[in-house]
């Protein structure tokens, strides 16, 4: 499948859809919940449709006739390992999440975990070691720290800790840890993308859960709790908002994205902020965000809390008069693909000056010109790469679009809503 864009200009309103990191926690905190929950305003998508699978094997109840209300019965913590093994696809969050969850089974029960080809390639053994210090017993079938993998319960509490290159292994941990029989405590030597543990950290909150948080270094968690069921919406996703942000800071007339909270704690709220730094036309009003195309200029900026926003980012600096230098996000290498490489490959193509280095890129904004591109089979960089053909005179067309169905499958279809001459072909 072939993503195609063409020179626009952007106007309007659009309504941005449900947060995936939400959408997945909310479905294993219902999973793992006493009685029955309702998920309101859920994202469909493959990598929320991979939870709900996922959950379900696990011993869940979950109805989603109902596009905007999902129906959850839970286990009351006490999942139950599938005779069969559950594949989540492309979905890593799904993956490390889980993991945490099966290890709550009674002891001796085993289940089994794989993924695509992409999911095959992320790294899990720190989660696998922590994990295994709590109680359970881990195992990566191939002997490499990846999936596929083997997680037998139970996990009864401890001490454990962790390196979170992703900030997916601290949250797997920090949501299973309150169903295990003792306390847990957990030191955290690492931790990249902090806002996404905050999220995790908010759901427990609202659960009521008990922890101690000493500043992201050390957490405590007492034992024995439960989960109790909920009703709650899905609050709408700073990172699909990105495409939006970006593009109508290149080409937009006056674009207003509706439904985003900045109260909310998720991290690529942060994109107005950068956006800002390199000039952009951004206002933030009633709930609105407003945005109109600027000239753009060249900044240096700490991306460690925001890998996703790394693809439309490059591109919007590839736009922008001066050096971008996006920094600090070597974790970026360990996502769907190396964004950090496949970014800087694709901008060559668009004729724009890039150097690579460990942990982020320079990109000297200049004057792309059109190209046919890579997607890379990875959602966010084939929709940041479709927002260079809106700017430029000429098409861009992007391959491997097919991957959008991840977390934004209506990608196209909304950003035409605003003018933007894309097809997928």
């Amino acid at each position: 499948m072939k993503l195609i864009a063409r020179k626009s200009r952007l106007r309007g309103e659009v309504s941005i859809p449900g947060s995936k990191s939400h959408t997945i926690r909310a479905v294993a905190i219902a999973s793992l919940a006493d009685g029955n929950s309702s998920i309101r305003r859920p994202l469909a998508s493959s990598d929320t449709q991979s939870a709900v699978n996922c959950y379900r094997s696990l011993g869940a109840k979950i109805d989603t006739a109902d596009a905007e209300c999902w129906k959850v019965a839970g286990t009351a913590g006490r999942v139950t390992a599938p005779a069969g093994v559950i594949d989540v696809g492309n979905s890593g969050t799904t993956l490390r999440v889980a993991m945490g969850s099966a290890a709550l089974a009674e002891a001796g029960q085993k289940t089994t975990f794989t993924g695509d080809e992409q999911t095959q390639t992320r790294t899990i053994g720190p989660l696998m070691e922590a994990l295994n210090s709590l109680g359970a017993k881990c195992k990566s079938i191939k002997n490499n720290g990846k999936a596929p993998v083997e997680i037998t319960g139970q996990i009864t509490g401890g001490r454990a800790s962790i390196a979170a290159v992703t900030s997916q292994y601290l949250s797997s941990l920090l949501l299973c840890a309150p169903l295990a029989a003792g306390n847990s405590e957990i030191d955290v030597t690492l931790l990249n993308e902090p806002g996404y543990v905050q999220m995790t950290l908010d759901w427990l909150d609202k659960q009521g859960i008990e922890y101690e948080n000493e500043n992201m270094q050390r957490f405590k968690i007492k034992g024995g709790q439960r989960y109790k069921s909920f009703d709650a919406a899905i609050a709408a996703d700073f990172s699909s908002a990105t495409f939006f942000l970006c593009g109508g800071a290149l080409c937009g007339e006056d674009v207003s994205l509706l439904g985003l909270d900045f109260s909310d704690s998720q991290p690529d709220k942060a994109v107005v902020d950068y956006l800002k730094m390199m000039g952009a036309d951004i206002s933030i009003e009633p709930g609105a965000v407003r945005i109109r195309a600027s000239a753009l200029k060249g900044a240096e900026i700490d991306m460690n809390a925001t890998p996703d926003a790394l693809p439309a980012m490059a591109v919007t600096a590839a736009f922008a008069q001066g050096q971008t230098r996006l920094v600090n996000v070597a974790q970026a290498r360990t996502k769907e693909t190396d964004r950090i490489s496949a970014m800087a490959c694709e901008l060559k193509k668009l004729g724009v000056s890039v150097e690579e280095f460990a942990d982020g890129l320079i990109i000297e904004g200049g004057a792309p010109k059109p190209a046919e591109l890579h997607g890379w089979a990875d959602h966010r960089i084939v929709m940041a790469l479709s927002l260079a053909g809106l700017k430029l005179d000429g098409q861009c067309v992007i391959d491997t679009a097919e991957a959008m169905s991840v977390t934004f499958p209506d990608y196209a279809g909304l950003m035409k809503s605003v003018g933007a001459n894309i097809e997928v072909k």
